[in-house]
């Protein structure tokens, strides 16, 4: 049993809000190295600053280098409510002038001017920059490098603050299309949803139409469908009915027969007469044998319970052949002249062997069942763009009134003693037309009797040829 799939509209909301999701995540990952950026570069300033005025304060002395820095410009300079700011002073060589330590860069910042880093004082990460100062003659002040370092308590709150007025208008916002969507997909979704219940209130025996009002252009091509497998359904479950039908009224009749003639054979005690009665059942017995083989025969040559038929090429002359020779002992039987005129050259045509064979054998049975003692039967083949092949007899004309409707099941004409179900013909239209063939009743060329004709469409020898060349 298939594992059951989670909803349409689950997965769609799933589809559209994961997506979403993954944005937001990444647009916030984005947007928070933004705003640390910003926040950075905004201090970074200050930090430049501090370094300068401390660099101001810098004098040269008889042991190299001094900072003059007062107490109250210390407190101005220094002291923050949030954060906690250190220097450094050291001369170019290294050696610590005032100050505390300070991390030193990883890389020699040279003789640039500004250098910032992210460094440790106290094991607590800080922001520093380093300023190199140069020595001035006038003065003897020698060249210094100023570090001036800062806790990242105001940086981290300012990203932070920037970072929730970016992502939390895009939560609210995601919010809103979220409900959005989902009232889209519900929406969206209402007509298949019309659909289903259409099609769950049916009756098992309603074949109908599906009709749904305001259906999406999606949705067309899966309703479409639905209507052509019931219309199909329905063509199969119709001749399903008809075939029942035709085969409990045909054989009734020589059921019942044969039900009233063995009722007489059991009360038979003489032996010769008993044997005589079981001899009548012989032709009740062959009768209904033929007409079920009929029956099956009709039921398996419909085009709609017919899937597909295997055509291979084969020669309509060599097919004609065979099935008028097999009836040669029938038409001794009836002294029927039995003939047979073949085309110059192999008429090749695609088709089953087995059902043409069988369309002929309908055609033949039905020409030396009603041709006179004596008369004659003639199967012809004939070549060219659309092949053919024609049974002529010289029985009863079939009235012109009557010629379409002779292939009609069980249709028998008026006024006619031989025993038959009527199925003959309307077998050999059946399989007639599951090669693309029709089949046509008119006058023979003699204007005596009736000719039925069987012709192919054109161009079918010319695919045969080409489909053996393969």
């Amino acid at each position: 049993m298939p594992r059951e799939q989670p909803l349409l509209r689950t997965q769609l909301l799933v589809w559209l809000a994961v997506p979403l999701l993954i944005l937001l995540i990444a647009d916030s990952f984005v947007s928070y190295l933004v705003a640390l950026s910003f926040s950075q570069r905004a201090y970074d300033r200050s930090l430049v600053e501090i370094a300068r005025e401390v660099s101001l304060h810098l004098q040269g002395a008889k042991d190299g280098l001094v900072l003059n820095l007062p107490p109250e410009a210390h407190r101005v300079l220094f002291n923050d409510p949030v954060d906690r700011i250190y220097f450094e002073v050291t001369t170019v060589d290294g050696n610590r002038v005032a100050g505390e330590p300070i991390e030193r860069p990883r890389s020699d910042s040279g003789s640039r001017g500004e250098t910032f880093y992210d460094g440790r004082v106290h094991g607590e990460p800080v922001r520093v920059v380093e300023l190199n100062i140069k020595g001035e003659g006038t003065s003897g002040r020698p060249p210094a490098v100023v570090r001036v370092a800062e806790t990242e308590v105001k940086r981290n709150e300012l990203a932070r603050e920037i970072l929730l007025s970016v992502v939390v208008p895009q939560l609210l916002l995601i919010f809103i299309v979220g409900i959005v969507v989902w009232a889209g997909v519900v929406h969206g979704l209402a007509p298949l949803q019309r659909v289903q219940r259409a099609v769950a209130q049916r009756s098992h025996r309603d074949c109908s139409p599906v009709v749904v009002d305001n259906v999406p252009g999606e949705l067309s091509p899966l309703l479409r469908s639905l209507n052509e497998l019931l219309a199909r359904l329905d063509r199969v479950l119709t001749l399903q009915s008809r075939f029942v039908s035709d085969a409990a009224h045909q054989l009734k009749m020589p059921v019942a027969a044969l039900e009233a003639q063995c009722e007489v054979t059991l009360r038979e005690q003489d032996p010769e007469s008993l044997r005589a009665s079981v001899r009548r059942l012989q032709p009740g017995l062959a009768r209904l044998s033929r007409l079920v083989s009929q029956l099956l025969s009709l039921a398996r040559n419909e085009p709609e319970a017919v899937r597909a038929i295997t055509m291979t090429p084969l020669d309509l002359n060599q097919v004609a052949l065979e099935v008028a020779t097999a009836w040669v002992p029938e038409a001794l039987r009836k002294q029927i002249d039995l003939g047979f005129e073949g085309a110059a050259a192999a008429v090749t045509v695609q088709g089953d062997p087995v059902r043409l064979r069988e369309l002929l054998d309908n055609l033949l049975d039905n020409a030396i069942g009603y041709s006179r003692d004596g008369g004659r039967v003639t199967v012809w083949v004939s070549d060219g763009p659309m092949p053919a092949v024609s049974v002529s007899d010289d029985g009863p004309a079939i009235p012109p009134q009557e010629r379409e409707r002779v292939f009609e099941r069980f249709h028998r004409l008026l006024g006619n003693s031989r025993e038959g179900s009527g199925l003959g013909l309307a077998i050999a239209e059946e399989i007639a037309r599951l090669h693309g063939a029709s089949i046509t009743l008119g006058e023979d060329a003699d204007g005596v009797g009736n000719r039925f004709s069987v012709v192919f469409p054109a161009g079918c020898a010319a695919g045969a040829a080409d489909y053996r060349k393969v």
